[in-house]
Order: structure tokens, then C-alpha cells, then sequence
């Protein structure tokens, strides 16, 4: 799976890459919100998003402000790792549209299962929209087969609305 990841400070990114690399994601680092932003337009942007809320020009939080208020039909799974602490920090993230959040320093095993979680959350989201549009396709058979008028194959008769047969 793609992830990406946007963070300013080179240490910070570099230790983020090496360990989605290790755990076997394909990695596409930004080094601000605005490169970030520039990828998750393109068509086959990383479902899975790993972003600092403190990055010059356009921060994490307005990143995913814009993530969220672009109608995709399936947004990416945005985790913010930030340094800053506290319940207030942590609503306002929550608020701006982030599904987890993640304190600097973080600890490796937790970023990894939390990552786990984005991965399985989105697995349920495309399995929940794969069975949308198969639901969506059966019901528009459903709408073509109505349509149809209702003969009998022996006595060529049509049944009317009320179930009555009437010659044609």
C-alpha cells in the first residue's frame, strides 16, 4: 500500500521513511502541505496519509480541511504526528477531519499499529463501496426487469397490474 507522508523537518521524514519502507510500504514523501496537496489530486493518490501539523505554507491541519472538503468517494486515512500535546490540540485535529492522532516522539510499534488500523479501516471502506455498487447494479436489473411486460409463453396473455390476464 502507498502512503504518504508530509513532514518539513529532513530527520523527522527520513526516520517516517525508512520504517513504512521496512514494514513494507511504498513511500512518497512531501516536504510540506503543498506538495502533499499536489499528490493527493492526482488519480492514484495514496489511500493512506502520515502528515505534520506544523509545515510552512499550508499546514497539516488545512491540508486535511481540503482532503475533506474535496467530494472524493474515498478519502485517504490521514494521520497527523505532531508535537504538540494536550485535549485541546487533540479535538481541534480531530475536528479539522484527522481519523488518528499520533504525539512526537512516537513510539515505532504504536505508529505501526496505528497504521494497521488506517489499512483495515480502509479495506472496510472499499469492500463497503465494491458492495454499494453491487447493490446499486441489482437494483437497476431489478428497475430493467419490472419494465418488462408479462407474457404467458402458452396462451400469449398479459398479466395487468391487478393480475388479471388479458388477450392481446
Amino acid at each position: 500500500m502507498r502512503v504518504l507522508i508530509a513532514e518539513d523537518d529532513l530527520v523527522s521524514r527520513r526516520l517516517l521513511e525508512g520504517l513504512l519502507v521496512k514494514w513494507g510500504y511504498d513511500v512518497v514523501a512531501t516536504v510540506n502541505g503543498g506538495e502533499a496537496w499536489q499528490v493527493l489530486q492526482q488519480e492514484d493518490a495514496p489511500p493512506l496519509v502520515v502528515l505534520d501539523w506544523a509545515m510552512p505554507g499550508l499546514d497539516g491541519l488545512e491540508l486535511c480541511r481540503r482532503v475533506r472538503e474535496a467530494s472524493d468517494s474515498q478519502p485517504p486515512y490521514i494521520i497527523l504526528l505532531t508535537a504538540r500535546e494536550g485535549k485541546e490540540n487533540i479535538v481541534e485535529g480531530l475536528q479539522a477531519g484527522v481519523d488518528d492522532y499520533v504525539t512526537k516522539p512516537f513510539d515505532p510499534e504504536e505508529l505501526q499499529a496505528r497504521i494497521k488500523v488506517g489499512v483495515r479501516v480502509l479495506g472496510l471502506q472499499s469492500a463497503l463501496t465494491d458492495r454499494l455498487k453491487e447493490l446499486e447494479d441489482a437494483l437497476s436489473r431489478i428497475k430493467r426487469l419490472q419494465g418488462l411486460l408479462p407474457i404467458c409463453a402458452s396462451c400469449k396473455k398479459i398479466r395487468d397490474d391487478k393480475g388479471y390476464w388479458n388477450q392481446l
